[in-house]
């Protein structure tokens, strides 16, 4: 069954025509325009079948038309310039997506992946883009959760394992040496599920995926099989994690975006941005501190706008050492510029003195480079992210250098509570469990 997206730049006869020759049209959304039309009544009247219009949000008539009609499966779009342009037509596709169905053009078709359900109760953290601190909002969600439930984080990953690879991060002590052993015999080290297991001390299960699609659906991976064993162990919450912008394609029951201050405005308000701000309970800007407020502002009135029902939280990343660095000489590297000088004042806050810094994580050859020039330190700080394990571990061991792995922590710029939040929504989730 089919939703046809109409105009009044069309004459009503032709409009009639391609209806019919489509077959299969519950229904039709009137878009605008009326250059070829007399009155809304007239194209009513000439198609003989409902028609949804709202003047003044086209996107409310069609949500209305997928609502009241559940067994749609497909918009299609009769429309064209100047009722639609590019833009509409990005938020027309995360419409669907949302409501997943198809969306199909004259020359182009969006096409959702069926979202499956978790047989436990779910949450999913998912990105607007990389580079977001989605792996670190992910790790604080799973700490904070621990105090409710007992959760499992399911991660997907361009590194990850062939098969699905179960760490016991509350029994397993994943120290540098192993870690490096691990990135010797081939495998990526700093993996997202590898990171979650030492920074939250949850039992995590790392999978492989490649290829990601504009609305955030992978192209291949093997999450399937990894939350069939999640759904096999004592466990009584999945947490899945996306990676990048991408995400499962499962149905959550509940939904944290992860969203940089850092990104291009209309990465969030246009294209699939709607899509991911759409499935939220929580909106998590991060690294609010390095961006103007100006555009600050202007990135809250785009997500609330999308999503006013979303619990919004402004927050910037402090790291949290996983061993102490009190009076400790030390290098520090990370993956972003723009945080080092930040990270570098937190760090001293609690003893310790940088003395050297890179930014180049994810650059190998660039960050080769820093390391030669790291002079007097007794322990280097790094986030296990990148080239963390098989070039800065390596380089820290093979020169009796101490290895402190960094968390990234959340805090609330904003003076609400992230943490409360997340216990509000992991409370909700298994309540929703426990009633079937």
């Amino acid at each position: 069954m089919r939703v046809a997206l109409v105009d009044g730049e069309h004459y009503p006869d032709v409009v009639k025509w391609a209806l019919e020759r489509l077959g299969d049209v519950c229904c039709a959304v009137f878009l605008g325009g009326s250059e070829k039309i007399g009155s809304l009544e007239q194209v009513k009247m000439r198609l003989g079948i409902k028609v949804y219009y709202d003047p003044s949000d086209y996107l409310s008539a069609l949500s209305r038309a997928l609502r009241e009609n559940p067994g749609i499966e497909e918009v299609v779009d009769l429309s064209d310039e100047p009722v639609l342009n590019y833009e509409d037509r990005f938020r027309i596709a995360s419409l669907c997506m949302l409501h997943g169905v198809v969306y199909r053009g004259a020359d182009f078709e969006f096409r959702p992946r069926p979202l499956k359900k978790t047989k436990k109760p779910s949450i999913a953290i998912i990105g607007t883009g990389k580079r977001v601190g989605k792996t670190a909002v992910s790790g604080f969600v799973a700490r904070t959760l621990k105090e409710i439930a007992n959760p499992v984080i399911v991660t997907m990953g361009r590194g990850g394992p062939e098969e699905p690879e179960l760490i016991k991060g509350e029994e397993f002590e994943i120290t540098p040496e192993f870690l490096l052993k691990l990135s010797e015999s081939g495998r990526h080290a700093a993996s997202d599920h590898f990171e979650d297991a030492l920074t939250s001390r949850v039992t995590t299960i790392g999978c492989r995926r490649c290829g990601g699609g504009m609305a955030g659906f992978p192209f291949f991976d093997v999450v399937d099989k990894g939350v069939e064993l999640a759904e096999s162990l004592p466990n009584n919450l999945i947490l899945l994690e996306g990676s990048g912008a991408t995400f499962p394609a499962y149905r959550a029951d509940g939904y944290i975006t992860v969203v940089s201050a850092l990104q291009k405005l209309e990465f969030i308000g246009d294209y699939f941005g709607p899509f991911r701000i759409s499935l939220a309970d929580i909106v998590v800007i991060t690294m609010a501190d390095l961006t103007d407020e100006g555009k600050l502002e202007a990135l809250k009135r785009a997500i609330l706008d999308i999503n006013p029902s979303a619990d919004l939280h402004i927050t910037a990343f402090r790291p949290r050492p996983l061993e102490t660095v009190e009076g400790k000489r030390l290098g520090l590297v990370m993956t972003s510029e723009t945080a080092l000088e930040t990270a570098r004042r937190h760090l001293e806050n609690l003893g310790a003195e940088v003395m050297a810094m890179s930014g180049n994580l994810s650059r190998r050859p660039a960050l080769r480079k820093d390391l030669e020039k790291f002079r007097g330190i007794d322990a280097v700080a790094v986030e296990l992210k990148a080239a963390a394990v098989d070039v800065v571990t390596r380089w820290a061991l093979e020169r009796g250098i101490e290895v402190i792995y960094l968390d990234n922590e959340p805090v609330n710029l904003d003076g609400k509570d992230l943490r409360e939040s997340v216990l509000k929504l992991g409370r909700k989730v298994l309540s929703r469990g426990s009633a079937g």
